[in-house]
């Protein structure tokens, strides 16, 4: 029995122990152990009380790691001295209840003992631990004023209410002190940000010359707008800054933003650099951002342990360097981490589909390379505390070859957990504490964790494993075999404890996550397990490791398979609002469900009905059953700050012109139009607002040819295009002026561009600084579409420069419905939207986009025109139809 239950006194006839002190704390480790030696010396209780009743959750491990979480949230976004102060007081009063407790306890054993009953009526001896039966035995009401029946001399026990308030008072201190360290902790965290030059340099976007230590491997990122080509982003530390003719030694980390060039830098390196500081938000784990255009300059290799860790890696893609593409990038993944060759696609499908954790990083890996190695040294005859180091040198093993970043850490501790939850018994009660004490020193070493949505993710998904996982697989167990309840109610569990925090990362829910994970799961044990003898194995012979990395890309295959198909279903992910009100009704939603759902689980026929309900939404969603309409003929899709246009032209079959700048928006969309065949793909332009999308678009459709402007920049986007067109075998061919054609119900005529300006030289980009005006935009395919007795003007990203070129030329520009030119940006010509006349004018522009699309001077000039206009922005797709010639605009399809 735990310090915290009250303890009724017994008459003295009752043979009992001595109370404990209630300002002692139990060790809850021994109690299991305590408890169940009790029961063995105990004679039975009765049936309606239970013998070995389940321990509650430990409150103090709990609540203190709940209170120093939300401490270090606020703090690591003030200043250091907001830190010193709230732990000073948290300290103070924690000492102050402290003393108090201890008065109280040295007070209580000071304090005449109760009156004792008169010998009147001989008591029945009940065994220690049993009192309340004993006392309900012996006729006694519990809790009760004197009785007259027993002499008047039992009175209610205060002991009970004084081991209740120490109790809950040394709780409070726990709670006091955890806060205390954590509010240091974040003062000290911030400081060392704040600490040397940096942070005041980065305030004045100053100019400095850097050395930097390489903390991470770095990542090629393209920008969803058009304004800069890839670029690089890596972790680094300042150890030396130089400026304004002082060199001065600190350690601060940054942020680096490099060109292209920067990829190839590796973990551990020293670098020298020169380029702009600029200033983070509070709270962020950086002292500041560091962009750099010029190419690092090496100083010296990394250790010797990171450069032999870094040949693993190297051994490990080589190993499937002859498989496909998504096998080359999915294998070193899964293993460590590894994500420098996963194809962009994959990596969305893989969000949709709720499977982006086996493609970076996390307790999964650490979890099944121990399930391997652990039994293999078992078998071998490794026993006690030789397993022990086998378990921790596997550990140690494993960091170093994903790299020792805060995230494998995170990860390794997670999988640990997670590990002990599911294959120990009373794991999760002692999984819970060994979480939330995890919890407490990952905060104390890093407070800017607290703000990672890595972070709260990994917690929350451990914390639905061990806390939920159990009592839903021991559900379900009740009418399923065991391995398949506890696959089941793995990734259930994860799953609901994340979604609040994955709709608000993404505004969106997946349906088909927890099926995904459950028919992926089975193939990543082995795809992981072979991935790490491929490594391994490449130490010593590349061909004997390309034939273990070649039977690894098989059930890395499955993996992809299931992530390409989950996402393909209509009713994959599904949107929901990513505001303040949406993720608290979202986390109501789940808490009812961690209610009520284990009652469902242990039914098979509900079970079955919930199973079908979710098919049903999943395969045809309520929200395509009205969208599109039937005889819809032009759809401006919601690709977000981009255009994604598409044209009907026969059954099933589309005219695309651009894809916008997320494949998976793009394959949304045309997936709900049921295209499926595209003779003609027309890209405007190279900008990735306009090319981003392509791979979504040739996702599991066929198209015919790629039909491109004559001005191939910017560089990086051209060169992606053309390699993703032969790797699907399409052609490319580039538009002529004034050219006409036909496809299915619908043509067109090609009004721009007429000419075409010199393209930059090597090494230089044609961006402005706010991209109005620049050549790429001026060179965008315009097109005068007809179709169904509509005409329809496309007109790209065209500036007024290009604008008033058309309209010199005398094209006729009258149109029904007019694209805006460059998502409806307050650089429009007035004499060309007045030349089209149009009834309807459409704008394809991002929601809260930092452009500022559209512009409300464009705005007000259509509003002059008298057309009427309809954005994406805040309607969501747009949809026209022609019913009896007349004019429909359909948006009732709401906006993610």
């Amino acid at each position: 029995m735990s310090a915290s239950d009250p303890t009724p006194t017994l008459p003295a006839a009752v043979p009992t122990t001595p109370p404990a002190d209630p300002a002692t704390p139990t060790v809850d480790s021994a109690a299991p152990a305590v408890d169940s030696a009790a029961s063995a010396a105990e004679p039975s209780t009765p049936a309606d009380e239970p013998a070995n009743p389940g321990e509650p959750l430990d409150v103090r491990l709990l609540v203190p790691a709940a209170a120093g979480w939300l401490t270090a949230v606020f703090l690591v976004a003030q200043r250091p001295l907001a830190g010193v102060i709230t732990g000073a007081v948290a300290l103070t009063l924690a000492v102050l209840v402290g003393v108090t407790l201890r008065r109280s306890a040295a007070a209580a054993v000071d304090e005449p003992a109760v009156d004792e009953p008169a010998p009147a009526e001989p008591v029945a001896s009940v065994p220690v631990g049993n009192e309340l039966v004993g006392a309900r035995a012996a006729g006694v009401p519990v809790g009760s004023e004197p009785i007259g029946g027993l002499g008047g001399g039992l009175r209610r026990p205060e002991g009970g209410w004084g081991r209740r308030w120490g109790a809950g008072g040394w709780a409070v201190v726990g709670v006091l002190v955890v806060v205390a360290g954590m509010a240091v902790a974040a003062g000290l965290q911030v400081e060392g940000l704040q600490a040397g030059p940096v942070r005041g340099l980065a305030a004045e976007s100053a100019t400095v010359g850097v050395r930097l230590t390489i903390d991470g491997d770095p990542s090629v990122r393209r920008s969803s707008g058009s304004r800069r080509p890839p670029y690089v982003v890596v972790k680094a530390t300042i150890e030396e800054v130089r400026a304004r003719g002082t060199v001065t030694r600190v350690r601060t980390p940054v942020f680096v933003i490099g060109s292209s060039q920067w990829r190839d830098v590796r973990y551990g390196q020293h670098v020298n650099a020169n380029g702009r500081l600029d200033a983070v938000e509070a709270g962020s784990d950086v002292g500041a951002m560091l962009s750099i255009r010029s190419p690092p300059r090496i100083v010296d290799e990394p250790p010797w342990w990171l450069r032999a860790a870094e040949q693993v890696r190297a051994g490990l893609r080589e190993s499937v360097a002859g498989q496909p593409e998504d096998v080359r990038g999915l294998v070193p993944a899964l293993v460590m981490g590894d994500e420098s060759g996963i194809p962009a696609e994959l990596t969305e499908d893989f969000k949709t589909t709720g499977l982006t954790h086996l493609s970076a990083v996390s307790g999964t890996n650490l979890t099944l390379l121990l399930a391997f190695v652990l039994p293999l040294a078992r078998l071998i005859g490794v026993r006690a505390r030789a397993l022990t180091v086998v378990g921790l040198l596997t550990v140690v093993v494993f960091v170093i070859l994903a790299r020792p970043q805060p995230s494998v850490l995170r990860a390794a501790a997670m999988g640990l957990i997670a590990l002990a939850a599911m294959t120990s018994g009373g794991g999760s009660r002692r999984a819970v504490r060994s979480l939330s004490v995890a919890v407490i020193v990952l905060l104390l070493l890093d407070t800017s964790l607290a703000r990672s949505a890595g972070f709260a993710l990994s917690v929350l998904a451990t914390a639905g494993i061990v806390l939920l996982g159990p009592s839903w697989r021991d559900a379900l167990a009740k009418w399923l075999p065991v391995w398949l309840a506890e696959a089941i109610s793995c990734p259930l569990a994860a799953q609901l404890a994340c979604t609040p925090v994955v709709a608000w990362l993404s505004g969106e829910i997946s349906l088909v996550a927890v099926g995904a994970n459950l028919l992926a799961g089975p193939a990543v044990g082995p795809a992981t397990i072979l991935g790490f003898a491929a490594a391994g194995v490449a130490m010593v012979s590349t061909e004997a490791a390309q034939l273990v990395g070649w039977v690894a890309g098989w059930p890395a295959r499955w993996i992809i398979l299931i992530g390409r198909e989950g996402a393909d279903l209509p009713g994959a992910a599904n949107a929901w609002p990513a505001t303040v009100v949406g993720v608290v009704v979202l986390t109501l939603l789940c808490l009812a469900l961690v209610v009520g759902l284990h009652r469902l689980l242990a039914r098979p026929i509900a079970m079955l009905l919930a199973v079908v309900l979710l098919a049903l939404v999943v395969l045809r969603p309520a929200g395509s059953l009205g969208w599109p309409p039937d005889d819809w003929l032009f759809v401006v899709c919601d690709v977000g700050q981009g255009d994604g246009l598409v044209l009907r032209s026969g059954d099933r079959a589309a005219v695309v012109v651009d894809t916008g700048p997320d494949p998976t928006a793009m394959d949304r969309c045309l997936r709900d139009l049921g295209v499926d065949y595209i003779p003609v793909l027309v890209l405007s332009h190279f900008h990735a607002d306009h090319v981003g999308g392509l791979a979504g678009v040739l996702n599991g459709r066929r198209v015919d040819e790629i039909e491109v402007t004559p001005y191939s920049s910017p560089p990086a986007e051209h060169r992606r295009v053309v390699d993703l067109a032969s790797h699907h075998g399409i052609s490319l061919r580039t538009v002529s002026y004034h050219e006409k054609r036909v496809v299915g119900s619908l043509s067109w005529t090609t009004l721009w561009p007429a000419r075409v300006p010199a393209l930059p030289a090597d090494g230089k980009s044609s961006a402005t600084s706010t991209d109005e005006g620049s050549p790429e935009n001026n060179a965008s395919i315009t097109m005068m579409v007809e179709l169904a007795g509509l005409r329809i003007l496309l007109t790209g990203d065209l500036e007024p420069e290009s604008q008033r070129a058309i309209l010199a030329s005398g094209a006729d520009l009258r149109a029904d419905v007019l694209k805006v030119p460059h998502h409806g940006s307050a650089y429009q010509d007035p004499a060309f939207i007045a030349a089209t006349n149009a009834r309807l004018a459409l704008i394809s522009a991002g929601r809260d986009n930092d452009y500022g699309h559209p512009a409300p001077r464009t705005l007000a000039l259509l509003s002059h025109q008298s057309t009427r206009t309809a954005a994406t922005n805040t309607t969501g797709p747009l949809t026209i139809t022609n019913p009896n010639n007349h004019l429909t605009l359909t948006t009732t399809h709401h906006p993610p």
